[in-house]
C-alpha cells in the first residue's frame, strides 16, 4: 500500500497547519466558547446544516446561557425554541441533559467521556466531541466526514464503510499526535477536510493537503466496489412532514389543541393518526382527544 496517514501522526505536518490556516470561523471554535455552548451546538448540528445552526445557537445561548437556566424552564419552551432544527426529540433530550447536568454535576458540563455518556441524549460521538473540543481531551472523534477521509487516505477506498466503533476509533486514534492542541486540531482538521475538500461526490484532490500520501489517490482513485449508500426518503408527504405540521400548530398555541384542530392539519386520517401516535409515544406531545393536545411541560 502507498504511504498513507496510518503511521501515528505522520500526517500532522499536513493536516494541522492546513486546518489552522483554512478553518471556517465558527462560533464553537472561538476563544472562550463554553463547554455548554459546545454541547448545545453538537445537539443542533445533528443532521442540520451549519448555516442554519449558527443563528439559532446564538439565540439559544442568549436565552439559556447555562444548563441551569435551561433546566429551570419547562420542556415545552425548549421544543418551541427548537422549531425546525431537525428532529424535535433532540430538544427534549437537550432539556433532560440540562436537568441532569444541573442535578448531578452542579451545573458544569463534565469532561470525561464516560460521564458524558451517562447524560440523556448523548451518544458516543457527541461525548467524544465535547471532551475533545470543549476540554482538549486526546480522544478520537469520528463522524461521516472523518470516516471518508480515513477510508480514502488510509485505506485507499473510494467510499467509507458503515459506522463501526471497533474499526473507526482505533484507526483515528492512531492519527492523533501526543500534543493535546495538535490532537484536537487533527480531529477538527479531518472533519473540516471531509466537509470542504474530501467531499463525497467531487473530491478536490488538487487542493488536498494529503494528496502526496493519500492511498486512494496514489492508487489511481479506484471506483467504489461495495454497496451503494441508501438514499434518504422523501420528506414531502411523509410521516415526518405530518409530525412537523402538528408540532408547528402546537408551538403556535398557548392552549391545548382540540382533536378537531389536529384533524384539520392533515387530510389523510390514517397517516395523521399514525404521526400523532408517534409524537405521543416520543413524549413530544401530551394529552388525548378528550382533553386536547399540548407540548410537554
Amino acid at each position: 500500500m502507498p504511504e498513507s496517514l496510518g503511521s501515528g501522526g505522520d500526517n500532522l505536518p499536513a493536516i494541522v497547519p492546513w486546518f489552522r490556516e483554512n478553518k471556517r470561523d465558527l462560533p464553537w471554535r472561538r476563544e472562550g466558547f463554553t463547554p455548554w455552548g459546545t454541547l448545545v451546538s453538537e445537539f443542533m448540528l445533528q443532521q442540520t446544516p451549519v448555516v442554519r445552526v449558527i443563528p439559532r445557537l446564538a439565540e439559544w445561548l442568549e436565552r439559556w446561557p447555562t444548563p441551569a437556566s435551561l433546566a429551570a424552564s419547562p420542556a415545552s419552551d425548549a421544543v418551541r425554541a427548537w422549531d425546525r432544527l431537525g428532529y424535535p426529540r433532540r430538544a427534549l433530550n437537550l432539556h433532560a441533559c440540562a436537568v441532569a447536568i444541573t442535578e448531578r454535576h452542579g451545573g458544569v458540563v463534565p469532561s470525561d467521556v464516560s460521564e458524558l455518556l451517562a447524560l440523556p441524549g448523548i451518544g458516543d460521538y457527541t461525548a467524544r466531541a465535547i471532551a475533545a473540543f470543549a476540554y482538549g481531551r486526546r480522544v478520537p472523534v469520528v463522524d461521516t466526514n472523518v470516516r471518508r477521509v480515513l477510508a480514502r487516505a488510509v485505506e485507499g477506498l473510494a467510499e467509507p464503510w458503515a459506522p463501526n466503533a471497533k474499526r473507526d476509533l482505533p484507526l483515528m486514534e492512531g492519527q492523533l499526535p501526543p500534543d493535546l492542541d495538535d490532537a484536537r486540531d487533527t480531529n477538527a482538521g479531518a472533519m473540516e477536510l471531509g466537509a470542504l475538500v474530501c467531499v463525497a461526490r467531487t473530491p478536490r484532490c488538487d487542493v488536498c493537503p494529503l494528496a502526496d500520501r493519500c492511498a486512494w489517490l496514489l492508487a489511481g482513485r479506484p471506483e467504489h466496489a461495495g454497496p451503494k449508500a441508501r438514499t434518504q426518503k422523501k420528506y414531502e408527504g411523509s410521516d415526518r412532514q405530518v409530525r412537523g405540521l402538528i408540532l408547528r400548530e402546537l408551538r403556535a398555541s398557548d392552549v391545548p389543541l382540540t382533536a378537531a384542530e389536529v384533524e384539520s392539519v392533515w387530510g389523510e386520517p390514517a397517516q395523521r393518526d399514525r404521526a400523532l401516535a408517534s409524537l405521543l409515544r416520543d413524549g413530544l406531545v401530551t394529552g388525548s382527544a378528550d382533553e386536547g393536545y399540548s407540548l410537554p411541560e
